[in-house]
């Protein structure tokens, strides 16, 4: 442990000495790395940040449900349910290939223009559902990944006793698909938290709004860097959590696979 901190710590030593060795370091971090501008501009980024946070649990919460029923909607097997299973492909497949930035664009701009009477026309409510719609189609994929990683026999066992296709779903399959998607979905939603800053697009004050405008007050880029930090600091737990998660469950498969 001390040889690898130690090696670390030579390497950034040695990086940092480059770096600051450089012709145009010096205005770089006047730009980018202003201290003054750090700490000036650093709580109002804070305050809004709380629109991204608040946008980000909301959009959880519905993708978890729109994932779930796309996935449960593509294994229905009965030929009944065909159009059914037609529509949730057609829906995992359009908003998997339409980049996220253009489906905020189309609903921000594209249902107010509509002039719906009694629809609202909330920029951070378009923002929103055109993350769910976005991020529900690549977690309803990363469900049914999980689906199919269930064994055949779990089905086969649970219709053996008399349980019908949605009890077999809701009370044996889907349980065992959660828990080994739980790493997956945790980095989806680290995803989710940096992409709560497209709904800036549509013009409401998010951390990345905020940042843009007091840069364009100062012609100074170190608000864009302190939006960064900010980003970081809430993101590396979120990751750290993923890996143990993944850890945990890889131990739990080997123990299992041992007895």
């Amino acid at each position: 442990m001390l040889i690898g901190l130690g090696s670390l710590a030579a390497f950034v030593l040695v990086v940092g000495i480059v770096v600051s060795q450089l012709p145009g370091w010096h205005v770089v971090q006047d730009t980018f790395f202003n201290i003054d501008e750090f700490v000036s501009s650093f709580p109002q980024l804070i305050s809004a940040f709380w629109l991204n946070i608040r946008i980000f649990i909301v959009a959880e919460v519905f993708i978890l449900i729109v994932g779930i029923v796309v996935a449960l909607a593509r294994t229905l097997q009965a030929p009944i349910w065909l159009p059914i299973r037609v529509v949730a492909t057609i829906y995992t497949d359009v908003f998997r290939g339409v980049p996220t930035i253009l489906v905020i664009l189309l609903l921000g701009f594209g249902i107010p223009a509509l002039d719906l009477q009694g629809v609202p026309n909330s920029e951070v409510l378009w923002g929103t559902v055109a993350l769910v719609l976005s991020y529900g189609a690549y977690v309803a994929e990363v469900f049914r990944a999980g689906l199919a990683s269930v064994h055949p026999s779990q089905r086969m066992a649970s219709r053996s006793l008399g349980l019908s296709s949605w009890q077999t779903n809701r009370h044996i399959l889907l349980p065992q698909a959660v828990r080994n998607v739980v790493p997956p979905l945790l980095n989806d939603f680290i995803s989710l938290q940096k992409d709560t800053a497209l709904v800036s697009i549509l013009g409401p004050i998010e951390i990345l709004r905020r940042a843009q405008i007091d840069t364009s007050m100062s012609f100074n880029y170190t608000p864009y860097v302190a939006a960064a930090v900010i980003f970081i600091a809430l993101t590396i737990p979120m990751t750290r959590f993923a890996d143990w998660l993944q850890a945990r469950t890889q131990k739990q498969r080997r123990a299992a696979a041992t007895v």
